[in-house]
Order: structure tokens, then sequence, then C-alpha cells
């Protein structure tokens, strides 16, 4: 069963949001999702700045 993340420091650059949670182990942890249909792109990265790098330089093959 996968569980429940909090979010915080929630920002949208274009389709993409970008999240901040602590994972299981309480890390510290980064996701860019893209909220476009049939988009599918979503990864956790380490740093902020990665994460916000990859939702401004994320082109959608689903346009």
């Amino acid at each position: 069963m996968p569980t429940s993340r909090r979010f915080r420091r929630v920002v949208r650059l274009g389709p993409v949001q970008v999240g901040t949670y602590y994972d299981g182990p309480g890390r510290e942890k980064h996701t860019a999702a893209c909220t476009a249909p049939r988009c599918g792109f979503s990864t956790d990265y380490d740093s902020r700045a990665a994460a916000e790098l990859a939702a401004r330089t994320h082109r959608c093959p689903a346009r």
C-alpha cells in the first residue's frame, strides 16, 4: 500500500507542479509532476533546484 504524502511548498510552473515532502526515513524530497492529461511525467529529486529545473524544461509528448 503506498504511503500518503503531505506536500508543502507546492509551486506550479506551466503544466508542472513541484512539491516538497518527507519520505519514510524522514529525508526531504522534491517531486515534479505534470498535470496535463495523458502525460504521465513525475519524478523525485533530492534538491528543490533539480525539481524546478525539470519542471521548467519539461515538454509534454501528449500535445
